[in-house]
């Protein structure tokens, strides 16, 4: 295929999704959740899409994750009306919280890990005439954020939440082991996997034998989802980059080269013969500066690849970017004729949710073809 003609007035940079790759990533967590009797809760921070989100719960409106209050009110406002808003909440943030309930009839679960913010939310709450679902963050030793498991702390804050009943109810413990991108060794995910969920399990039996409901008992990041023997005493899976995958997940062994789903379509702006290399219109802003994936593979700020099939051209990489230009060092000038000023690559991304937040919409393929664009949400 010419990829003149698969991409055809498209203007770049552009975020390129493959919805035939996005349904089998889907498929493939929903019936791992399946297997392990588990909930899923997708996280959407990264596709922040209705259209993907549909994706992600085969055409339903389930229980879904976000991480910000922009994302709650835009998926509330579609119809989704389980949400869990997993980033720690600020009580002044609580109105628009409110307003969000009312608005749209969606129930928006909360997350705190300390007394005295849960106290706070609880009078903010009262204050509102608001009423709140809320989860106790457990630290399962990624130290980003949570409390120590079954630790005294857990039940102070749980007794904070009860103070203040029923404006705010407790609804479970939550922990996130982010930690596992640590890792290339996949034993030790798996062993990392079991930690998170002990993390939880026996938080929720401490707060049960303190008499504290504690129905919701919530696990989330995809390589742990994957890799964990059994998830005994957990309810619910959360996990997202699994829709999309990236180089950070390939380059730790997590998922294949055919699964990555999102990539950035980019134009050949120059040809710098003193280097030698190609200069790229997709910079910073259009890659984000993450290089996660560099710590278990030569990956420079994304892979590029032929814009038809996607698959990578040699070893080249972006290696080097400023605000708006993306640099490509190549073995010999031959390349200058393979790849003239005009020509169309497509980038692989290091870490598709930090480059997935520089767009707007996706352009999608389908069956090879583009076929239409899906918005996407910003800001919080």
């Amino acid at each position: 295929m010419n990829p003149a003609d698969l991409f055809d007035g498209l203007y770049t940079p552009a975020l390129i999704l493959d919805a035939d790759r996005l349904e089998r990533n889907a498929a493939r967590m929903r019936a791992r959740c399946d297997d392990l009797g588990v909930a899923l809760r997708p996280h959407l921070k990264t596709a922040k899409s209705v259209d993907v989100a549909r994706i992600a719960a085969d055409g339903g409106q389930g229980p879904i994750t976000v991480s910000t209050l922009a994302e709650a009110e835009y998926f509330a406002a579609a119809g989704w009306r389980d949400i869990l808003y997993s980033t720690a909440i600020a009580p002044a943030k609580l109105a628009r919280a409110d307003r969000i309930q009312r608005e749209h009839g969606a129930r928006l679960l909360l997350i705190v890990d300390d007394r005295e913010v849960a106290a706070a939310i609880g009078r903010e709450a009262s204050s509102l005439g608001a009423r709140f679902g809320v989860l106790i963050e457990i630290d399962c030793g990624e130290h980003r954020s949570g409390v120590e498991p079954a630790s005294a702390e857990l039940v102070a804050i749980a007794e904070a939440l009860g103070a203040h009943a029923p404006h705010v109810e407790l609804a479970g413990v939550m922990a996130h082991a982010g930690h596992s991108y640590a890792f290339d060794d996949l034993a030790s995910i798996r062993a990392l996997a079991e930690v998170e969920r002990l993390a939880t399990v026996s938080s929720a039996e401490l707060l049960r034998e303190r008499g504290c409901p504690c129905p919701i008992v919530s696990v989330g990041s995809t390589p742990t989802a994957l890799l964990a023997g059994h998830l005994e005493g957990v309810t619910e899976v959360r996990a997202g980059i699994y829709l999309f995958w990236d180089l950070s997940q390939l380059s730790r062994g997590i998922c294949a080269e055919d699964d990555l789903a999102v990539s950035v379509l980019a134009t050949v702006i120059g040809h710098q013969r003193r280097g030698p290399s190609l200069i790229l219109d997709a910079g910073a802003l259009a890659l984000s500066k993450d290089i996660g994936a560099n710590r278990f593979m030569p990956a420079g700020y994304g892979l590029v690849c032929d814009a038809a099939t996607l698959k990578p051209l040699g070893a080249l990489a972006v290696t080097t970017v400023h605000q708006e230009h993306g640099n490509v060092p190549v073995p010999d000038e031959s390349w200058f004729a393979r790849l003239p000023i005009g020509s169309r690559v497509r980038i692989l991304p290091n870490h598709a949710c930090l480059t997935c937040a520089a767009y707007p919409s996706y352009d999608v393929l389908r069956g090879g073809t583009l076929t239409t664009q899906w918005p996407r949400v910003s800001g919080w």
